[in-house]
């Protein structure tokens, strides 16, 4: 009732609004239908990978992790990929992964998120020979989709940001990968806050993406690299180093 109220006082000063409570009261019952379709995507990701957010400290071992890409400074991971490199990085020091497969975007040669990913690990001791690259991982769901069908992935510690890990095990988990996550966050600045208010709206295209699966802007051939990688000799790669 105070809600009807204030709309009628509302309506007073605007022109635009419905003046009788008959309007005022669709009005309300429209504002209501929309924020439930905007959360309840949310929701959904939320009841979907909820249990299977974990840290660094109590990830299950998978032979590979995803590190998805979050865009560069000069050539170099912005703060936000490097905090998830730093994860992946301490997840293959304790034995959590052998293979890190980092996905992003390359898409313009002078843009390249895959290498310098791939030049941020090895700077961290992560063995370049344990490195695997995907150049073609425009968004989330092509991560996942690639992850699957190009790689052969079949199970991964998934690592990104943690207002956006929830959102990549779901569509993992969609694209066939038995997929748990490593939600890493920095400081929360402006930047984090963008982040969080963007995944409200990207929760409704991944619920799209989980319904009709569409095909990734590029899939291409099957690549052998993770699974060479996960047969390479440390050995020789150490005595190569």
């Amino acid at each position: 009732m105070r809600l009807m109220g204030a709309l009628g006082r509302l309506a007073s000063a605007r022109p635009g609004l419905p003046r009788t409570r008959r309007g005022q009261r669709r009005l309300v019952q429209a504002l209501m239908v929309a924020s439930v379709v905007a959360l309840s995507p949310a929701a959904w990701l939320h009841t979907t990978a909820d249990a299977r957010v974990r840290t660094t400290a109590d990830a299950p071992a998978r032979d590979v992790a995803v590190v998805f890409g979050a865009g560069l400074w000069q050539g170099r991971p912005s703060p936000y990929l490097a905090h998830r490199l730093d994860a992946a990085a301490e997840l293959y020091r304790a034995g959590k992964v052998r293979v890190v497969l980092v996905t992003g975007d390359n898409s313009r040669v002078e843009y390249d998120e895959p290498d310098a990913m791939r030049a941020y690990l090895t700077g961290r001791g992560v063995p370049d020979g344990r490195i695997v690259s995907d150049y073609a991982g425009f968004d989330t769901w092509d991560s996942c989709v690639r992850a699957k069908k190009i790689f052969g992935v079949d199970r991964a510690v998934l690592v990104s940001q943690g207002f956006h890990i929830r959102r990549a095990i779901a569509l993992c988990r969609s694209a066939g990968i038995d997929a748990y996550g490593v939600g890493v966050d920095a400081v929360h600045d402006v930047t984090w806050y963008y982040g969080g208010t963007r995944e409200v709206f990207a929760a409704g295209k991944a619920l799209l993406d989980t319904v009709f699966e569409p095909d990734p802007h590029f899939l291409g051939p099957r690549e052998t690299g993770v699974t060479e990688a996960l047969t390479a000799d440390l050995t020789a790669e150490g005595a190569a180093g």
